[in-house]
């Protein structure tokens, strides 16, 4: 059997395959009324066919706790019941097809009220638009020269988003889920509070490597806490802002040596596997992206942690992400868009292999 369809245990809970799907943003709830933040038709069959098609865990778009949480208007979230429920239509369906079901819990902050990718390319929603709103964020610091200055949280406007993710994650689990992964990449909300790029804060909350993680911490414990023991809490994380391991950016940002420390610390908050990404706090960062490129950050991570950890990036045949597992550099592999185009990526995959593909029983004459 190839490394990428060993089975993968995280607790209690095992996947049936190390070919994981990334959360990947649809912008198709409605922005809206009783629909807002519900998932749709749309989000059924877009996380369904993964499923069907092979996919061992498949993680949710980022999921807000909070209306002011989303990306965009058009964003899912996990508040109310009527979201519970939607998503339990999901959840049920992939555990049927033998995939596991795991939700990324989020919080936009400074990058929250934006268009959908495909409109003005994701250009922010100032507050007096239709839909939009003001953000929040560890700082009154805007992401870029367009976006919105956010308002910055008071201690208990902090406290009150811990509570939020802690919520968020009950539903999840009334809804079916069987694996949380909070949020803290990209530059949202968690990632805002560990980069000293986004987050100037003078209190308990900001300034030292200590204080900055504090937060993050705090929401892990929030989530772990509400999180059954058998069942595992993820984390993703952007490893790098690309600032200051630039040498011709002398901004300072968070840096792998940064990520491996946390890591460690993540660990001791019971966090099961380091989700590894790269970017998104400072829009005009220095990125030289090929196939593979971040993979050495997860590596780092597992080589000098005893955590595991997922690789994700412009992996996109199955013959690289085989080597990368079978190489030791990661634990798992998360696909993103491959998968948009090719939601059987896995049944190709499983056949270049020279595995067992899964197939749904009513697909049984394709092979």
């Amino acid at each position: 059997m190839s490394a990428l369809f060993e089975p993968y245990t995280l607790r209690s809970l095992t996947v049936r395959n190390r070919l994981w799907m990334a959360p990947m943003c649809q912008y198709s709830a409605a922005p809206e009324g009783p629909g807002l933040g519900v998932p749709t038709d749309w989000h059924f069959q877009h996380l369904a066919a993964r499923a069907v098609g092979g996919t061992g865990l498949i993680l949710t778009e980022a999921t807000a706790v909070s209306p002011e949480g989303r990306i965009s208007p058009y964003d899912l979230g996990l508040w109310n019941d009527a979201q519970t429920a939607a998503f339990r239509r999901i959840t049920d369906f992939l555990k049927a097809q033998g995939a596991t079901p795991g939700i990324q819990i989020a919080h936009a902050g400074r990058k929250a009220s934006t268009e959908r990718t495909w409109v003005d390319r994701g250009a922010p929603l100032p507050p007096e638009a239709p839909y939009g709103w003001t953000p929040v964020a560890p700082s009154a610091l805007a992401f870029s020269a367009e976006h919105t200055v956010p308002e910055e949280l008071s201690v208990e406007g902090i406290r009150e988003i811990v509570e939020q993710f802690a919520a968020t994650a009950r539903r999840a689990l009334e809804a079916g889920f069987e694996v949380a992964e909070v949020h803290g990449a990209h530059g949202y909300l968690v990632n805002q509070f560990l980069s000293p790029h986004s987050n100037r804060r003078t209190d308990a909350y900001g300034g030292s490597y200590e204080n900055r993680v504090r937060f993050p911490l705090e929401v892990v414990d929030a989530v772990r806490a509400v999180w059954p023991e058998e069942l595992p809490v993820l984390f993703r994380i952007s490893a790098t802002d690309w600032l200051s391991e630039n040498e011709e950016d002398g901004r300072e940002g968070w840096t792998a040596d940064d990520t491996v420390r946390f890591a460690r610390q993540l660990k001791e908050h019971g966090v099961d596997l380091l989700d590894v990404s790269t970017g998104g706090n400072a829009p005009d960062a220095k990125i030289v992206a090929g196939p593979g490129f971040q993979v050495p950050f997860a590596e780092r991570v597992k080589r000098e942690t005893d955590l595991p950890v997922a690789a994700v990036g412009l992996i996109t045949e199955p013959q690289q992400a085989e080597k990368i597992l079978a190489d030791g550099k990661a634990d798992a592999i998360l696909l993103g868009r491959p998968l948009l185009t090719e939601p059987s990526f896995a049944l190709r995959a499983a056949q270049e292999l020279g595995d067992q593909p899964f197939l749904a029983q009513p697909y049984h004459r394709a092979l």
